[in-house]
């Protein structure tokens, strides 16, 4: 039997993503899409007759995975159909139509259409690239992802208007829009309905909130928390990550008077040093970006704060990477996010002078891994004997039951399953030997 006749009998897909939690949600609302059309999704490590990847384009690695996972679909199954959707796609559709194995790449504007090609495939299966001007890309697409039944990631803006140096995001995402607030209440009430405990609001540059896809605000992101906060529901919201300049003292004031919004922060900073801040094109700089920490610390203690943190930028010689460190290690936060630069193509970073040899990157990532470790084991020694909300996951690991508090800590205890999508006031007594609050 040719292999173009076994792909078209698809009944069972696998869909696996890379990259942010955005395009969790989105595979998500993709694989609903699908099962609501009776198609039976399976785990990508099974065997399926269709295999999609929701590719990343924001680090090398992650163009590395998606031919690990092509491989993977081909080891399962040597005749599955493959598609390839999402970011990498919308950037590179002939380089991932050339990898061995792939049929279908759905850029920005089709990803969300994948159903309408599955149901009609060519009887030849000829590769197929269907991709689009990103300028064009301009309607938001709701779309939730729940992850062990007790957190969903909720989708609440798309796309950015920024234009830093390193970044490809803006090419594969198009400009910054969002939701309405009534959508995003009416997701809420929905994803509430399913007894989850958590919602992690997500979105590609979150605190841009409110644009339409044409520049124009309808509302704001602190509209939109300050509608959330007033709904009567038995749950609490994150922010997953929230630019420091959009990080306002109006933000940060209310959070701390929140009745449903957790002492959790991520905030992306990239470099410690100005002269690299102004070579990324960020539109902060150290000083302001110190105020916000120094902010939230000031009104929520006991808030926990992540930093993403770029090393080995072209320009960052030696004194500047020092010039960081030392101001992470001044700031009163709780972990990092290591990021090694990779040169991407079509940004202005890759044209940039005194790149920084691979090996010094490596060397400077660990440095500030060691001590992103030890701010974090700062932050567990300070919380120590206080008393947490820990909402406790579904999975069974080695015989225990874990679960975040409200603050991001790590908390773990013996098996429970009476204790599942729960959340339970936990006494932070001490942390065990792999690093978790018991």
């Amino acid at each position: 039997m040719e292999s173009s006749e076994v792909k078209r009998n698809i009944s069972k897909i696998a869909i696996h993503s890379l990259g942010c939690k955005l395009n969790f949600s989105e595979s998500s609302y993709i694989s609903k899409s699908l099962q609501e059309n009776d198609y039976k999704i399976v785990d990508f490590d099974e065997f399926a007759d269709a295999y999609v990847i929701n590719t990343c384009s924001v680090t090398e690695n992650a163009d590395k995975k998606f031919k690990y996972f092509v491989k993977q679909a081909q080891k399962n199954n040597p005749n599955a159909f493959i598609a390839a959707i999402g970011c990498y796609a919308q950037l590179k559709p002939k380089e991932l139509l050339s990898v061995d194995g792939v049929d279908l790449v759905l850029g920005a504007a089709d990803k969300f259409n994948l159903l309408e090609y599955l149901k009609n495939l060519d009887s030849d299966h000829s590769k197929k690239i269907h991709s689009c001007n990103i300028n064009n890309v301009n309607f938001f697409k709701e779309s939730y992802s729940l992850n062990h039944r007790t957190r969903a990631f909720l989708k609440v803006q798309d796309g950015c208007d920024y234009k830093c140096s390193f970044c490809t995001i803006p090419l594969a995402r198009g400009k910054s829009r969002s939701n309405s607030i009534s959508n995003v209440i009416e997701n809420v009430y929905e994803i509430a309905s399913q007894n989850i405990k958590e919602i992690v609001l997500t979105g590609i540059n979150l605190g841009d909130f409110g644009k339409n896809g044409n520049n124009e605000f309808n509302s704001t992101f602190l509209d939109l928390i300050k509608e959330l906060d007033n709904l009567d529901l038995d749950l609490r919201f994150r922010i997953s990550s929230i630019e420091p300049n959009l990080l306002n003292d109006e933000i940060i004031t209310f959070i701390s008077t929140s009745k449903k919004f957790v002492r959790h922060f991520h905030i992306p900073l990239q470099s410690g040093s100005d002269s690299i801040l102004r070579l990324m094109r960020r539109r902060y700089d150290s000083k302001l970006y110190k105020s916000r920490i120094e902010k939230i610390n000031k009104l929520m203690p006991d808030a926990c704060i992540g930093v993403d943190v770029i090393v080995g930028f072209p320009g960052e010689n030696d004194d500047l990477f020092l010039e960081s460190l030392n101001f992470l290690d001044s700031l009163n936060v709780s972990y990092f996010h290591v990021f090694t630069y990779s040169e991407r193509d079509n940004t202005h970073a890759i044209s940039l002078p005194n790149v920084v040899e691979s090996n010094v990157r490596t060397k400077r990532s660990k440095l500030l891994r060691l001590l992103s470790s030890k701010k974090k084991a700062t932050f567990y020694e300070r919380n120590k004997g206080s008393i947490q909300d820990v909402l406790f996951e579904s999975e069974e690991k080695n015989g225990y039951i874990e679960g975040f508090s409200s603050n991001y800590i790590r908390f773990r205890r013996p098996w429970d399953p009476s204790i599942i999508g729960t959340i339970v006031k936990s006494i932070f007594v001490d942390i065990d030997s792999d690093g978790f609050a018991v």
